[in-house]
């Protein structure tokens, strides 16, 4: 069976690639770029050159594949609007293209709240692409990532190695996570045609999720020191947020602290409720926070990104 992905040379598309070779998908992968994929070491897969903006790439991903993962996508963009662009429209484009195989989007847990931020609402609107599709789907929307190779959530990492661990002020939220193996291999558990077309959620099994709290523990055991939880007001936030906004509009680097992601972090509730895909599956983490930011923390300083006790 074969399985065209795009996606792969992002932070979870490595490990995605390794859970399906692992259980005996051909793989076809779309890459823009030459990029090392150190979880391929042993793993045949083809290349098609190329994005989702064109079209004669993408019929090449697609054509003769039994099921297609679509993982890229965009999680900062210079302009609202690219995050439609490539979110939804790529989305749209490549499922056109592919309109028998299984077509598996990797969604967020951001689109139950479309209202919040252009990131959300471009992947409500990808889902909604693949609501009104014919042939087989399904949507997976993974609550906050981390693990190995992971530059955005690094600066937490950082922060916290110099013995604080900054949160929203005030606002007692509560957030699902999973280490990216974990979703790697939910993922590609999905695949199997057992699964009914429907939105799902997935996270590493902890009910209700967690605080800041737990995520200051967790990464202060890790780092084998104790942190001081640091309280950020929103208005702080914002006006960082504003500061990048002025910076991208001046040309300089896309920064991911925008004023959708200030209502992204102050909302109350990123908690995956929905167990329907484990259920189905039979996927069960293997990291719960603790063992997930100890994996985490050892992987970034054995490559040097943060320093080695």
């Amino acid at each position: 069976m074969l399985v065209a992905v795009t996606g792969a040379s992002g932070f979870v598309g490595p490990h995605l690639v390794g859970a399906l070779s692992r259980r005996g998908w051909k793989v076809r992968l779309l890459l823009r770029r030459w990029s090392p994929l150190p979880s391929l070491a042993g793993v045949e897969a083809e290349i098609v050159w190329g994005d989702l903006g064109d079209g004669a790439a993408l019929g090449k991903l697609v054509a003769g594949a039994d099921a297609v993962v679509h993982a890229a996508g965009l999680i900062k963009a210079r302009h609202a609007s690219d995050f439609l662009t490539v979110n939804r429209d790529g989305t749209a484009r490549l499922a056109a293209l592919a309109p028998h195989a299984r077509f598996l989007l990797l969604s967020s847990l951001a689109a139950r709240e479309p209202g919040l931020s252009p990131y959300g609402a471009s992947k409500r609107a990808a889902e909604e692409v693949l609501a009104g599709r014919s042939g087989p789907w399904l949507a997976i929307r993974a609550p906050a990532v981390y693990g190995p190779g992971d530059r955005e959530t690094l600066s937490y990492f950082k922060t916290a190695e110099r013995g604080l661990a900054p949160e929203p002020m005030g606002n007692g939220a509560r957030l699902s996570l999973i280490h990216v193996a974990d979703l790697a291999e939910a993922l590609a558990l999905a695949l199997a045609p057992s699964v009914p077309a429907a939105v799902y959620e997935i996270d590493d099994g902890r009910a209700g999720g967690y605080g800041y709290a737990d995520m200051a523990e967790s990464a202060g055991a890790a780092l084998g020191r104790r942190l001081m939880r640091l309280p950020v007001p929103r208005p702080v936030m914002a006006a960082v947020a504003g500061v990048n906004g002025l910076w991208q509009s001046l040309g300089g680097a896309t920064r991911i602290l925008t004023a959708g992601k200030v209502a992204e972090i102050f909302h109350g509730d990123w908690v995956a409720h929905d167990r329907r895909l484990a259920d189905a599956t039979g996927f069960e983490a293997r990291y719960d926070l603790k063992t997930g930011f100890d994996d985490t923390v050892r992987w970034y300083r054995a490559h040097g990104w943060l320093r080695r006790r």
